[in-house]
């Protein structure tokens, strides 16, 4: 057995909140869009005639427990 111990050459960096947060508000748009298209996108609210995009993500629906009929 060796008596080698690990030691990095180099510190993990701090990354700043005001480099992050355009981001995480991005992701966060990102994400409501996509619970409006899988939650809300059929009748009245709908924002996309026809029903293509309720057929596209129906199953998906489903999975993530949002009733639909």
């Amino acid at each position: 057995m060796t008596d080698a111990v690990f030691n990095p050459a180099t510190e993990p960096t701090a990354i700043p909140l005001r480099e992050l947060m355009p981001w995480i508000i991005f992701g966060g748009l990102i994400m409501l869009l996509a619970i409006y298209f899988v939650g809300a996108e059929e009748g009245a609210t709908s924002l996309i005639p026809g029903m293509y995009v309720h057929e596209f993500i129906h199953d998906g629906r489903h999975l993530l427990g949002f009733p639909c009929h």
